[in-house]
């Protein structure tokens, strides 16, 4: 597959080969590509110079970055390089535990703790024993959560619910968060005590909008993955397609640039993505891409002609032009599977399915519909 994406890319591309690349890294850069983490940029590799320092050290870690810039991907490789990467790393996402079940979902239940609890629940400190517990969102718990958390940090010893029985776990603690924690103490809704605890070690994630020039490189990475899911091998990009992920603000950082590329590698009809393939405008509203590039830069994707139509009447149709075409070829794609076409375009199953009936999509219609 890697010879097949290498050749199969047109003369002068200007993205670099993977071949070339590797050849020039030191080992410790290969094993970081494999953990996903990829990008040459001297921001991104100040992060990457960090995680064998904090690997080394059994000290709570605090990832702070953007929504989508990978603070998950650095704790699980903090994880793996450290002396617990034999033992479980158990990832939880803060903001998905409803209050009332915080202490539960943690430290676990004793028999009869609660009305149902016929036998004792093992909670996520105990999951992880010997691991990494990684505490993603945070900034999510609420004040008493955060109490709870903090008395497990002072002391590593916890209680299950309903039990007055003293419990030790032998865990490390790996915390991310996508707020300014700052702000969040001096609105009084994150304890100050808790990120003191916290913070000992900690990295700031860069958004990709300051990293530019690894765009390629996490375009080419994951078009491989992608290709080789899908059944594309050899996928690659045109000239104007780079320049229209090159001219994009990223605001979802690498996650939007994840989901870009696999839309494009499912739907487009050639291995060579064209701009139109990528489907993006040519900077983010609010960017610092929109205000720094020229006025004639165009839009990525296929101009619309338009007529001699008021402008609402003409931009109402090509709106309902562009949806239905875009929800034929998503359902297409995936073989009028709903569920995957509404993940694929980023919405909710609800939404995804009111567009397929206001524009009469049906799952059992034809590929042959995307030639019309």
């Amino acid at each position: 597959m890697e010879e097949n994406f290498l050749s199969a890319r047109p003369e002068g591309s200007p993205l670099v080969d993977d071949a070339t690349r590797f050849a020039t890294r030191e080992p410790d850069e290969r094993r970081f590509a494999a953990d996903g983490l990829v990008g040459s940029s001297e921001p991104f590799q100040r992060v990457l110079r960090k995680v064998p320092r904090l690997a080394s050290s059994d000290a709570t870690v605090l990832i702070t970055g953007e929504t989508g810039t990978g603070k998950e991907l650095v704790a699980k490789a903090i994880h793996r390089r450290s002396a617990r990467s034999t033992a479980p790393f158990i990832p939880v996402n803060c903001g998905a535990l409803p209050e009332d079940l915080v202490e539960n979902e943690l430290f676990g239940h004793a028999r009869g703790a609660f009305t149902g609890a016929s036998g004792p629940g093992k909670g996520l400190l105990a999951e992880a024993e010997g691991g990494t517990l990684f505490l993603d969102e945070l900034n999510s718990l609420s004040l008493s959560a955060q109490a709870k958390l903090l008395r497990f940090l002072q002391n590593r010893e916890y209680r299950l619910l309903g039990s007055t029985r003293l419990l030790h776990a032998d865990v490390r603690i790996i915390a991310a968060t996508n707020v300014d924690l700052a702000r969040e103490i001096a609105a009084g809704s994150f304890r100050a005590d808790l990120y003191h605890r916290l913070h000992v070690l900690s990295v700031e994630m860069p958004p990709l909008r300051v990293r530019r020039e690894d765009v390629s490189e996490l375009a080419e990475h994951f078009a491989r993955i992608f290709g080789s899911q899908y059944g594309k091998e050899g996928v690659r990009f045109s000239e104007t397609a780079v320049e229209c992920l090159m001219r994009h603000d990223w605001p979802g950082n690498v996650r939007e640039l994840q989901s870009v590329i696999e839309r494009a590698v499912l739907l487009a009809p050639d291995l060579e993505l064209q701009d139109d393939d990528i489907g993006l405008s040519a900077a983010s509203p609010g960017s610092t891409a929109a205000t720094e590039a020229p006025p004639s830069a165009p839009p990525c994707g296929p101009q619309v002609p338009i007529g001699h139509e008021i402008f609402r009447d003409a931009k109402e149709k090509m709106v309902r032009q562009f949806e239905r075409r875009y929800l034929v070829q998503v359902m297409a794609a995936v073989d009028g599977n709903v569920s995957r076409a509404a993940r694929l375009a980023g919405m909710q199953r609800r939404d995804f399915q009111r567009l397929l009936r206001k524009h009469d999509v049906r799952r059992a219609q034809p590929r042959a519909w995307l030639a019309g």
